[in-house]
């Protein structure tokens, strides 16, 4: 027997049935997504649920990873900034829909007072959103040391021959930040650390990219 609780949609929270519908992915790739996010301690373990789902004219039920209140809020952004760091503001909305889908004016003055909360919440929401899309989700990308583990090269050596690629660009004296192009092509992107300094970070198709070319001018074996 299940003993787990039914989770409806008209709660306040979401899922990761949610999610998965939010950045288009497979619920069973989401909810393995979370729980390595969980082994490796960057969020709390979540709930378990069951709720109702439709598919070919039937409804069956699912387990789903619940997140509620504002540490399942935290928790989901930070998942969807993991899988699809494009659709962390579409989260951010949702939850901010979410949290007031209860709160419905009575007359024209809570309404116009309604406006006035709704516009200073989504100013006040607009850095946790940056927050995400520039510290969080570096996760998911590779600095140069990181890169070299991989080849008998050293940070210092690889960086010098991406200048000679054309990887960095020349004119920014006292760190390093990818040329444009390199960006367009998804091979790497710039972060801020948490001290404020940009740090040019590579994709997992930038180390594939680099090492390709590494090898294939014989700079490495």
């Amino acid at each position: 027997m299940n003993m787990m609780p039914h989770f409806k949609h008209n709660q306040q929270g979401i899922t990761s049935l949610d999610i998965s519908e939010l950045v288009l992915s497979r619920h069973d790739d989401v909810k393995r997504s979370i729980e390595r996010l969980v082994e490796r301690g960057v969020i709390a373990l979540p709930p378990m649920a069951v709720m109702p789902k439709e598919a070919n004219n039937r409804i069956y039920s699912v387990e789903v990873c619940v997140f509620t209140g504002e540490q399942g809020k935290l928790d989901s952004i930070t998942v969807v900034a993991q899988l699809c760091p494009e659709f962390t503001a579409a989260l951010v909305k949702r939850w901010y829909e979410l949290e007031n889908q209860t709160k419905l004016p009575q007359s024209f003055s809570e309404a116009l007072q309604l406006a006035a909360d709704q516009a200073k919440k989504i100013e006040l929401d607009k850095p946790k959103v940056e927050y995400y899309e520039k510290i969080v989700v570096r996760d998911t990308l590779l600095n140069a040391s990181q890169v070299v583990q991989k080849i008998k090269m050293s940070a210092v050596a690889m960086n010098r021959s991406l200048d000679a690629f054309n990887v960095y660009h020349r004119g920014v004296k006292r760190a390093r930040l990818f040329q444009q192009w390199f960006i367009d092509k998804g091979l790497g992107e710039v972060k801020q650390t948490e001290f404020g300094f940009s740090q040019p970070m590579f994709t997992t198709k930038g180390e594939a990219w680099v090492i390709e070319k590494l090898v294939g001018e014989g700079i490495v074996a």
